[in-house]
């Protein structure tokens, strides 16, 4: 019997036309995908362990996985090889042997997010898969101010959505949060110890509706001391413009 290895791998991907990472019943996900090109490799199933779920929509550039191979595939020929086999919108960017201690999700310190929004007149064509558009003026000093309420250890459940399982705790940890802008781009940059489902684009579109004025940046404070479930007052920004940065180990 053939020694199985262990692999860690980063992958990057579009979202636009993906209904996420996870697999699912009936819609294609980039999960099936990948594992899909590594079958063919393996010449048998392989499953994927990957760092954490994105949603539909949703972009990621350093998206983490883990899996296990019974051919021994050196890890420059296994991107070369699996990136023969996917489509344009998804590739491995690099692979290595892993311990067999390695877990892709629960090894994980760290997540980084980054969320881009286009504040123009007119959005350009190019942009608009990977940007959210706003033609508003936006008060960046009041966004930062709201950003700044949000690190620290809190109860997000005032910030994130329903996800339909059983949640241990709704308690996370931010480490930073940034808003930065270059010209009409404005990028929300997050980490954190993990995020609970529609997190960050909670975050966000709440910052947004904060820059447009309606809302001041105090409320954040308020929203995450009330420790209440979400409600329409916490618009979730829309998914193009969302971004896996990053995953620390």
């Amino acid at each position: 019997m053939m020694k199985r290895r262990k692999y860690k791998v980063t992958i990057a991907y579009d979202g636009s036309s993906y209904s996420g990472w996870q697999y699912q019943e009936n819609a294609i996900g980039i999960q099936q995908v990948v594992e899909e090109a590594l079958a063919y490799l393996e010449g048998g199933p392989v499953r994927v362990f990957g760092s954490s779920r994105t949603d539909a929509g949703v972009h990621a550039k350093g998206f983490v996985g883990h899996f296990h191979l019974t051919k021994p595939i050196p890890p420059k020929n296994l991107v070369r090889a699996t990136n023969s086999r996917l489509p344009d919108a998804v590739r491995v960017m690099k692979a290595s042997y892993a311990k067999e201690s390695f877990d892709a999700r629960l090894s994980a310190k760290g997540k980084e997010y980054r969320y881009q929004l286009y504040q123009s007149d007119i959005m350009p064509p190019h942009l608009a898969p990977y940007w959210t558009f706003c033609h508003r003026p936006l008060d960046l000093d009041a966004m930062r101010r709201a950003a700044s309420f949000f690190v620290g250890r809190h109860d997000f459940v005032s910030f994130a959505a329903n996800p339909n399982r059983e949640l241990e705790t709704t308690v996370r940890n931010i480490f930073s949060f940034e808003v930065r802008r270059s010209g009409p781009r404005h990028t929300f940059v997050v980490r954190g110890d993990g995020f609970l489902y529609k997190q960050v684009r909670s975050m966000v579109g709440f910052l947004i509706s904060v820059g447009k004025g309606n809302e001041r940046p105090e409320a954040v404070r308020e929203l995450l001391e009330a420790k209440a479930p979400r409600t329409a007052r916490v618009e979730t920004a829309p998914p193009r413009g969302l971004f896996l940065w990053k995953v620390f180990y």
